[in-house]
């Protein structure tokens, strides 16, 4: 999982804790990678990523998941819970 924000998006300070910790609990082989796109500027172009907060989830190496901005940490756990648990088994 790749986690795109900035030091001065305040969505991004509030949502990454329970985000973070919600996939901690329910996913245990996710990779996160935390990119703050103040210091690395030339990657979030080359994923297509131009708004803060966006998540990308890959699975088997395939950009399987997408959310910017508004979501629901919830809502992100329940889209990628039954892939990765087929995934898993």
């Amino acid at each position: 999982m790749l986690y795109f924000s900035a030091p001065s998006c305040n969505v991004c300070h509030a949502l990454k804790p329970k985000l973070l910790e919600a996939i901690d609990k329910n996913f245990s082989e996710f990779e996160i990678v935390d990119i703050d796109i103040s210091q690395s500027e030339d990657i979030a172009p080359h994923f297509g990523v131009f708004a803060i907060p966006t998540v990308l989830v890959f699975l088997d190496g395939r950009e399987f998941l997408r959310k910017s901005r508004h979501m629901s940490v919830d809502a992100v756990i329940s889209e990628i819970k039954r892939p990765y648990e087929i995934m898993m088994s």
